[in-house]
């Protein structure tokens, strides 16, 4: 039934629109292509690849996703929030098959065989898609996922602070260590580099503050770009050459030389006249160690659901209100990581600020990110040199930019608000993942909130399986699910399995609460998006029995346990 009435929604616009639709895609796949260039070329490179493998990602996911995938409006291309993953296989792989190798060679054989993981990772996710495994985004629990992309924010902004300055970080150093580094790190900034990011970082902040609208009508990246080609024209990076400052800007303690050359603009090949310079091919030997597994693991675990969390938001925002096959969107998904990786791209997912772009610019269907794809094509084939004028800095200032979005005290205050466990939990992903790495952090964070579950009177036998006792009456076209126990993240999938089906055949389905002990917050939100998403089928699903709970916070989604439960929550506690 789902997919049925999703092709009849495309037909139907296609027919309604005709030529304007078209237009008004093309138009919007121009205004993210904009926005996407100058991201893909830093994303590639701060993930341990060549700049041009973020626009082959891009250019892949533009043209084969938009031909399998129902996603009418996503946009498919490189994400900063999966940096860290593949930095981390380049360098972890490459340390382990190239221990006698030069730098330079090392990081190369680490590309390539970060390649062949890529390739690995989008079979998975093929198969998830082909095998119904895009309902697995419902299992993971919001606060620990929002904590792992506020860690992959702050990581970013640690390393691309060095970007912006000119300086080259301490070897291997973690984030933390990275951190701590940056006031030294500033006192040998290289001025002009230092200049172009400043520059560069304060319009990314600056411009979408100033309150008059027509500021909004060229994309800030445009302009980033633009600023700082003509600086690194001015300053003539194109040419290795030496340059005086003072040590002291307002003083008199003499000056200090500063060496500015190429090595701080984009390295970008010339497709036309030497091709097989653009491509690279996956080493597969890394499959066969533990630590190409457990990058297995995160290629294909955070990308799929990074990549459907970001669908469904997408989906919310469409003005038509269609909605997505996930299933069939993850399988193009996988398929195009397949085609990206096999030629030197990088892992690509559906990617939330730049569809919301294409939804901002009037995209109507998935033409647009067909369109943003051929644009970037069309560029990188036909103006390679131009795109080599873009210093380097400024692409490090949007990545500082993207990583303070992921992290920003606005998510820390919204946490809070939700409750003081979830703070607790937060933080502690954060923390965990800047001791240790991804993998780590976000086990950590999952046992947090399974701890406090437990402690908010979850019974260990209803953290997988939620009992649940149906009420049914068939001529009344109505059905009451009683849920005992709890209902938290863990076992939230079979209760949402349950309400779908039951809602195949009955047009209003209750939940009663009444019973149970505890009802997460990862639980509150998704039964808020599983209401619209029934509504959109003409089924109405009704909650009750929450009014008998004490909420952990006064926020609307928070936690909620039974009023005869003993435990007392950590917000209370501190109030």
């Amino acid at each position: 039934m789902q997919q049925s009435s999703e092709s009849g929604g495309s037909a139907t616009l296609e027919t309604s629109s005709g030529g304007t639709s078209r237009g008004r895609d093309w138009f919007a796949g121009f205004m993210v292509f904009l926005i996407a260039m100058p991201l893909c070329l830093a994303i590639a490179r701060a993930s341990g690849f060549p700049p041009i493998a973020g626009i082959w990602t891009a250019v892949i996911g533009g043209i084969v996703c938009s031909a399998i995938s129902n996603s009418q409006l996503t946009i498919k291309g490189p994400a900063a929030g999966l940096i860290v993953i593949v930095l981390g296989a380049v360098q972890e792989l490459g340390a382990e098959f190239g221990s006698g190798l030069g730098d330079a060679d090392k990081a190369m054989l680490g590309y390539k065989l970060a390649l062949g993981i890529g390739v690995a990772a989008g079979a998975v996710q093929l198969l998830l898609g082909l095998f119904r495994g895009g309902k697995l985004a419902d299992f993971f629990p919001l606060t620990p996922i929002h904590g792992m992309l506020a860690s992959i924010g702050i990581i970013i902004i640690s390393k691309q602070m060095y970007e912006l300055i000119g300086v080259a970080p301490e070897k291997g150093a973690g984030p933390l260590s990275l951190l701590a580094g940056l006031p030294s790190a500033f006192q040998t900034l290289n001025p002009e580099i230092a200049c172009i990011g400043g520059i560069s970082l304060l319009l990314l902040f600056g411009i979408p503050a100033l309150p008059f609208r027509w500021v909004r009508l060229v994309p800030v990246q445009l302009v980033v770009i633009a600023v700082a080609i003509f600086l690194g024209v001015a300053f003539d990076l194109e040419h290795r050459h030496t340059y005086l400052f003072p040590e002291h800007l307002f003083g008199s303690s003499g000056t200090h030389e500063y060496e500015v050359g190429p090595k701080f603009l984009v390295s970008m090949p010339e497709v036309l006249k030497d091709p097989w310079s653009a491509f690279a091919f996956p080493d597969f030997r890394g499959l066969l160690t533990l630590t190409g597994i457990k990058f297995l693991f995160l290629f294909s675990a955070i990308g799929s659901l990074e990549s459907l969390l970001s669908a469904k938001a997408i989906e919310l925002l469409d003005p038509q209100r269609r909605q997505t096959n996930f299933n069939r969107d993850l399988a193009a998904v996988g398929l195009a990581n397949m085609v990206s990786s096999f030629v030197g791209g990088l892992p690509m997912i559906s990617e939330i600020v730049r569809s919301k772009a294409n939804i901002d610019a009037g995209a109507r269907s998935k033409m647009s990110n067909f369109a943003h794809g051929i644009f970037l094509l069309t560029f990188v084939l036909l103006f390679p040199n131009l795109i080599h004028r873009i210093p380097l800095a400024a692409l490090g200032a949007m990545l500082i930019y993207t990583g303070f979005r992921l992290a920003s005290p606005k998510e820390f205050v919204h946490t809070y608000k939700v409750g003081v466990e979830q703070l607790i939990v937060f933080i502690g992903t954060i923390l965990a993942t800047l001791a240790t790495d991804l993998l780590i952090g976000i086990a950590v964070g999952i046992f947090l909130e399974i701890g406090f579950h437990l402690w908010h009177g979850t019974p260990i036998r209803g953290l997988m399986r939620s009992q649940v006792d149906i009420e049914s009456a068939e001529n009344s076209g109505r059905i009451v699910l009683h849920v005992q126990r709890a209902c938290v993240f863990t076992n939230w999938l079979s209760l949402r399995t349950l309400i779908i089906r039951e809602s195949h055949n009955f047009d209003e389905v209750v939940i009663n609460f009444e019973s149970a002990a505890f009802v997460d917050h990862s639980v509150q939100m998704k039964l808020h998006d599983l209401i619209r998403y029934l509504s959109d089928q003409n089924k109405t699903l009704i909650i009750t029995g929450l009014d008998r709970h004490v909420p952990l916070s006064d926020h609307p989604f928070a936690a909620r346990k039974s009023a005869g439960n003993s435990a007392t929550s950590l917000t209370e506690a501190v109030n």
